[in-house]
Protein backbone atom coordinates (compact mmCIF):
# COMPACT_ATOMS: atom_id res chain seq x y z
CA UNK A 1 0.00 0.00 0.00
CA UNK A 2 1.30 3.98 -0.64
CA UNK A 3 0.51 6.96 1.40
CA UNK A 4 -0.36 9.82 -0.04
CA UNK A 5 3.17 11.56 0.12
CA UNK A 6 4.88 14.36 -1.49
CA UNK A 7 5.67 13.48 -5.38
CA UNK A 8 9.11 13.49 -4.85
CA UNK A 9 9.40 10.89 -1.83
CA UNK A 10 9.58 8.26 -4.86
CA UNK A 11 11.00 10.37 -7.65
CA UNK A 12 10.08 10.05 -11.39
CA UNK A 13 12.37 7.44 -12.56
CA UNK A 14 13.68 5.09 -9.46
CA UNK A 15 12.05 1.74 -8.22
CA UNK A 16 9.73 2.33 -5.20
CA UNK A 17 11.47 0.99 -2.10
CA UNK A 18 9.35 -0.36 0.86
CA UNK A 19 6.26 1.48 2.53
CA UNK A 20 6.50 0.18 6.27
CA UNK A 21 2.36 -0.01 7.46
CA UNK A 22 2.90 0.63 10.55
CA UNK A 23 3.00 3.59 13.36
CA UNK A 24 5.58 3.85 15.53
CA UNK A 25 5.44 3.96 19.45
CA UNK A 26 8.76 4.02 20.14
CA UNK A 27 11.81 5.55 19.10
CA UNK A 28 15.93 5.66 19.83
CA UNK A 29 18.01 8.89 19.49
CA UNK A 30 21.42 8.46 19.15
CA UNK A 31 23.74 11.43 18.63
CA UNK A 32 27.47 12.88 17.54
CA UNK A 33 28.27 14.46 21.34
CA UNK A 34 31.34 16.63 19.74
CA UNK A 35 28.04 18.49 17.57
CA UNK A 36 27.69 21.89 18.38
CA UNK A 37 24.34 22.38 20.20
CA UNK A 38 23.64 18.94 20.36
CA UNK A 39 22.15 18.95 23.59
CA UNK A 40 19.84 21.39 22.74
CA UNK A 41 19.05 19.23 19.74
CA UNK A 42 18.18 16.32 21.57
CA UNK A 43 16.21 17.83 24.41
CA UNK A 44 14.28 19.53 22.14
CA UNK A 45 13.58 16.37 20.10
CA UNK A 46 13.13 14.26 23.23
CA UNK A 47 10.23 16.73 24.51
CA UNK A 48 8.06 17.56 21.00
CA UNK A 49 8.25 13.68 20.82
CA UNK A 50 7.19 13.01 24.12
CA UNK A 51 4.44 15.42 23.73
CA UNK A 52 3.31 13.37 20.45
CA UNK A 53 2.72 10.40 22.88
CA UNK A 54 5.92 8.45 21.59
CA UNK A 55 7.98 6.87 24.27
CA UNK A 56 11.87 7.77 23.87
CA UNK A 57 14.96 6.46 24.48
CA UNK A 58 18.49 7.83 24.85
CA UNK A 59 21.61 6.02 23.90
CA UNK A 60 24.07 5.61 26.56
CA UNK A 61 26.96 7.97 25.94
CA UNK A 62 24.81 10.72 24.79
CA UNK A 63 22.48 10.32 28.10
CA UNK A 64 25.68 10.64 30.11
CA UNK A 65 26.63 13.38 27.92
CA UNK A 66 23.85 15.81 28.20
CA UNK A 67 22.58 14.62 31.97
CA UNK A 68 19.69 12.78 31.35
CA UNK A 69 19.41 9.72 33.60
CA UNK A 70 17.98 6.42 32.05
CA UNK A 71 20.52 5.80 28.74
CA UNK A 72 20.44 2.47 27.36
CA UNK A 73 23.30 0.56 25.60
CA UNK A 74 23.05 0.01 22.43
CA UNK A 75 22.04 -3.20 22.29
CA UNK A 76 18.97 -2.35 24.92
CA UNK A 77 18.26 0.76 22.52
CA UNK A 78 18.18 -1.57 19.12
CA UNK A 79 16.07 -4.55 20.99
CA UNK A 80 13.27 -1.61 22.43
CA UNK A 81 12.84 0.63 19.77
CA UNK A 82 10.85 0.98 16.71
CA UNK A 83 12.69 3.48 15.21
CA UNK A 84 16.17 4.90 15.43
CA UNK A 85 17.02 8.64 15.10
CA UNK A 86 20.72 9.41 14.72
CA UNK A 87 21.86 13.40 14.85
CA UNK A 88 24.74 14.39 13.22
CA UNK A 89 26.79 13.14 10.01
CA UNK A 90 27.13 10.06 7.98
CA UNK A 91 29.75 9.06 11.11
CA UNK A 92 27.41 8.90 13.07
CA UNK A 93 25.14 6.64 10.87
CA UNK A 94 27.34 4.70 10.18
CA UNK A 95 28.08 4.13 14.18
CA UNK A 96 24.65 3.70 14.51
CA UNK A 97 24.36 0.80 11.32
CA UNK A 98 27.33 -1.32 13.00
CA UNK A 99 25.73 -1.54 16.32
CA UNK A 100 22.07 -1.95 15.06
CA UNK A 101 22.96 -4.42 12.48
CA UNK A 102 20.84 -7.77 12.87
CA UNK A 103 18.52 -5.86 14.94
CA UNK A 104 16.00 -4.45 11.35
CA UNK A 105 15.27 -1.41 13.25
CA UNK A 106 14.59 1.24 10.37
CA UNK A 107 17.09 4.52 11.16
CA UNK A 108 16.92 7.87 9.97
CA UNK A 109 19.34 10.07 9.48
CA UNK A 110 19.23 14.11 10.56
CA UNK A 111 22.31 15.78 9.17
CA UNK A 112 23.95 18.13 11.57
CA UNK A 113 27.48 17.97 8.90
CA UNK A 114 28.01 19.25 5.76
CA UNK A 115 27.64 17.01 3.52
CA UNK A 116 25.65 13.86 4.60
CA UNK A 117 24.87 11.28 1.81
CA UNK A 118 23.23 8.78 4.22
CA UNK A 119 21.58 11.67 6.81
CA UNK A 120 19.18 12.89 4.21
CA UNK A 121 16.92 14.84 6.01
CA UNK A 122 17.92 18.74 7.28
CA UNK A 123 17.48 19.94 10.53
CA UNK A 124 14.78 21.92 9.63
CA UNK A 125 12.68 18.92 8.17
CA UNK A 126 13.05 16.86 10.92
CA UNK A 127 9.26 17.33 12.65
CA UNK A 128 7.86 17.70 9.49
CA UNK A 129 9.72 14.25 8.60
CA UNK A 130 8.72 12.86 11.74
CA UNK A 131 4.71 13.83 11.80
CA UNK A 132 4.90 11.41 8.83
CA UNK A 133 6.88 8.80 10.14
CA UNK A 134 4.87 8.79 13.54
CA UNK A 135 1.29 8.71 11.41
CA UNK A 136 3.01 5.26 9.83
CA UNK A 137 3.69 7.32 6.07
CA UNK A 138 7.41 6.60 5.18
CA UNK A 139 10.00 4.64 3.23
CA UNK A 140 12.12 2.64 3.89
CA UNK A 141 14.96 0.83 1.77
CA UNK A 142 17.22 -2.09 2.61
CA UNK A 143 21.14 -1.31 2.46
CA UNK A 144 23.21 -4.23 1.87
CA UNK A 145 26.36 -4.56 4.38
CA UNK A 146 29.74 -7.10 4.15
CA UNK A 147 31.07 -9.02 6.15
CA UNK A 148 34.94 -8.31 6.88
CA UNK A 149 37.66 -10.81 8.49
CA UNK A 150 40.85 -11.44 8.76
CA UNK A 151 42.68 -14.66 9.21
CA UNK A 152 46.70 -14.66 10.35
CA UNK A 153 47.89 -18.34 9.97
CA UNK A 154 45.17 -20.74 11.23
CA UNK A 155 43.98 -17.52 13.53
CA UNK A 156 40.70 -15.12 12.68
CA UNK A 157 42.36 -11.68 14.34
CA UNK A 158 39.28 -9.80 13.25
CA UNK A 159 35.73 -9.63 12.31
CA UNK A 160 33.24 -6.69 11.32
CA UNK A 161 30.43 -5.48 9.22
CA UNK A 162 30.76 -2.50 7.43
CA UNK A 163 27.65 -0.23 5.34
CA UNK A 164 30.40 1.77 3.14
CA UNK A 165 33.43 0.25 2.78
CA UNK A 166 36.75 -1.95 3.92
CA UNK A 167 40.03 -0.23 3.39
CA UNK A 168 43.57 -1.09 3.38
CA UNK A 169 46.11 0.85 2.39
CA UNK A 170 49.88 1.80 3.03
CA UNK A 171 49.30 2.58 7.06
CA UNK A 172 52.36 4.82 8.52
CA UNK A 173 55.18 4.61 5.74
CA UNK A 174 54.65 5.66 2.36
CA UNK A 175 55.76 2.07 0.57
CA UNK A 176 54.22 0.14 -2.20
CA UNK A 177 51.46 -2.38 -0.86
CA UNK A 178 51.39 -5.36 -3.09
CA UNK A 179 47.41 -7.13 -2.53
CA UNK A 180 46.67 -10.42 -4.28
CA UNK A 181 42.97 -10.81 -4.64
CA UNK A 182 41.15 -13.99 -5.76
CA UNK A 183 37.30 -14.18 -6.47
CA UNK A 184 35.33 -17.45 -5.16
CA UNK A 185 38.61 -19.19 -4.64
CA UNK A 186 40.25 -18.43 -8.46
CA UNK A 187 43.06 -15.92 -8.93
CA UNK A 188 41.82 -12.41 -10.37
CA UNK A 189 45.70 -10.26 -9.85
CA UNK A 190 47.66 -8.70 -7.63
CA UNK A 191 46.92 -4.93 -7.05
CA UNK A 192 50.03 -2.99 -6.68
CA UNK A 193 49.87 0.43 -4.78
CA UNK A 194 48.69 2.67 -1.95
CA UNK A 195 45.84 0.30 -1.42
CA UNK A 196 42.52 -0.85 -2.01
CA UNK A 197 38.50 -0.24 -1.53
CA UNK A 198 36.16 -2.75 -1.25
CA UNK A 199 32.63 -0.94 -0.99
CA UNK A 200 29.01 -1.78 -1.18
CA UNK A 201 26.36 0.93 -3.42
CA UNK A 202 25.69 2.53 -0.34
CA UNK A 203 29.70 2.80 0.44
CA UNK A 204 30.10 3.96 -3.56
CA UNK A 205 29.96 7.55 -3.01
CA UNK A 206 32.07 7.76 0.36
CA UNK A 207 35.89 7.22 -0.35
CA UNK A 208 35.78 5.02 -3.58
CA UNK A 209 33.97 8.03 -5.23
CA UNK A 210 36.93 9.98 -4.14
CA UNK A 211 39.55 7.62 -5.75
CA UNK A 212 38.04 7.35 -8.67
CA UNK A 213 35.03 5.00 -8.39
CA UNK A 214 31.45 4.93 -9.55
CA UNK A 215 28.52 5.68 -8.14
CA UNK A 216 25.98 2.71 -8.33
CA UNK A 217 22.73 3.15 -6.92
CA UNK A 218 21.92 1.67 -3.45
CA UNK A 219 19.01 -0.19 -4.53
CA UNK A 220 21.65 -2.69 -6.11
CA UNK A 221 23.14 -5.55 -4.26
CA UNK A 222 26.71 -5.01 -5.44
CA UNK A 223 30.52 -5.09 -4.38
CA UNK A 224 32.63 -2.81 -5.65
CA UNK A 225 36.53 -2.79 -5.83
CA UNK A 226 38.71 -0.05 -6.15
CA UNK A 227 42.62 -0.23 -6.08
CA UNK A 228 43.90 3.14 -4.23
CA UNK A 229 46.35 4.83 -6.60
CA UNK A 230 47.56 1.71 -8.98
CA UNK A 231 50.84 1.62 -10.10
CA UNK A 232 49.51 -0.32 -13.11
CA UNK A 233 47.03 2.22 -15.08
CA UNK A 234 44.65 -1.14 -16.18
CA UNK A 235 44.23 -1.86 -12.97
CA UNK A 236 40.61 -0.22 -12.98
CA UNK A 237 37.50 -0.74 -10.67
CA UNK A 238 35.64 -3.44 -11.07
CA UNK A 239 31.68 -4.09 -9.81
CA UNK A 240 30.95 -7.74 -8.78
CA UNK A 241 27.90 -9.41 -8.52
CA UNK A 242 26.30 -9.97 -4.54
CA UNK A 243 27.48 -13.55 -4.22
CA UNK A 244 31.40 -13.32 -5.12
CA UNK A 245 33.74 -13.71 -2.30
CA UNK A 246 36.07 -12.02 -2.30
CA UNK A 247 40.03 -12.88 -0.49
CA UNK A 248 42.60 -10.26 -0.66
CA UNK A 249 46.44 -11.51 0.91
CA UNK A 250 48.81 -9.13 1.95
CA UNK A 251 52.14 -9.45 0.42
CA UNK A 252 53.99 -6.22 2.09
CA UNK A 253 57.55 -5.58 3.93
CA UNK A 254 58.07 -3.81 6.80
CA UNK A 255 55.23 -3.11 9.12
CA UNK A 256 52.80 -4.10 6.64
CA UNK A 257 49.33 -2.07 6.17
CA UNK A 258 46.17 -0.44 7.90
CA UNK A 259 42.59 -2.26 7.29
CA UNK A 260 39.69 0.48 8.44
CA UNK A 261 36.02 -0.68 9.04
CA UNK A 262 33.64 1.96 7.61
CA UNK A 263 36.34 4.76 9.22
CA UNK A 264 34.89 3.52 12.55
CA UNK A 265 37.88 0.72 13.46
CA UNK A 266 41.61 -0.18 12.60
CA UNK A 267 43.11 -2.91 12.30
CA UNK A 268 46.92 -3.37 11.74
CA UNK A 269 47.60 -6.31 9.21
CA UNK A 270 51.15 -7.99 8.41
CA UNK A 271 52.47 -9.82 5.03
CA UNK A 272 50.61 -13.29 4.95
CA UNK A 273 46.97 -12.00 6.43
CA UNK A 274 44.50 -12.57 4.41
CA UNK A 275 41.64 -10.57 4.28
CA UNK A 276 38.00 -12.20 3.70
CA UNK A 277 35.12 -9.88 2.26
CA UNK A 278 31.46 -10.95 1.17
CA UNK A 279 27.39 -9.95 1.57
CA UNK A 280 26.67 -9.78 4.68
CA UNK A 281 23.28 -11.95 6.48
CA UNK A 282 22.39 -8.24 7.84
CA UNK A 283 21.38 -5.10 6.32
CA UNK A 284 21.04 -1.72 7.32
CA UNK A 285 17.06 -0.01 6.91
CA UNK A 286 17.26 3.75 6.10
CA UNK A 287 14.33 5.76 6.75
CA UNK A 288 14.15 7.87 3.22
CA UNK A 289 13.24 11.50 2.77
CA UNK A 290 10.06 12.50 1.98
CA UNK A 291 11.11 15.34 -0.05
CA UNK A 292 13.65 13.98 -2.20
CA UNK A 293 14.87 11.02 -4.16
CA UNK A 294 17.86 9.86 -4.59
CA UNK A 295 18.87 11.44 -7.84
CA UNK A 296 18.44 14.60 -6.34
CA UNK A 297 20.26 13.84 -3.41
CA UNK A 298 23.19 13.70 -5.79
CA UNK A 299 22.71 16.56 -7.67
CA UNK A 300 22.60 18.81 -4.64
CA UNK A 301 25.54 17.26 -2.74
CA UNK A 302 28.25 16.90 -5.54
CA UNK A 303 26.84 20.26 -7.58
CA UNK A 304 25.34 19.26 -10.46
CA UNK A 305 23.19 20.96 -13.15
CA UNK A 306 19.98 20.99 -12.94
CA UNK A 307 17.93 21.29 -16.39
CA UNK A 308 17.82 24.09 -18.40
CA UNK A 309 15.12 26.53 -18.02
CA UNK A 310 12.08 26.05 -20.26
CA UNK A 311 13.04 22.17 -20.74
CA UNK A 312 9.97 20.37 -19.33
CA UNK A 313 7.76 22.55 -22.15
CA UNK A 314 10.04 20.69 -25.02
CA UNK A 315 7.71 18.46 -27.22
CA UNK A 316 10.53 15.97 -27.22
CA UNK A 317 10.67 16.00 -23.50
CA UNK A 318 8.25 13.38 -21.10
Amino acid sequence: MRHNLPKSFYGNTFPVPEVIPLKIKKIGIVANIEKEKIADHVRSLKKWLKEKGIQVFLELEISKRINIPGGLTWNDLARKSELVVALGGDGTMLRAAHYLAGHRVPLLGINLGSFGYLTEVNLNEIHSTLELIIAGKFVTEKRMMLDVSIKRGNTVTGVGSVLNDVVINRGDLSRMNELEMDVNGSYLTTYKGDGLIVSTPTGSTAYSLSAGGPIVFPGNDLIIVNPICPHTLTNRPIIFSQDSNLTITLWSKDKGAMLTLDGQEAHRIKSGDVVTVKKSKHSTILVLSPYRSYGEILRSKLGWGDLPPGVRKRKNVK
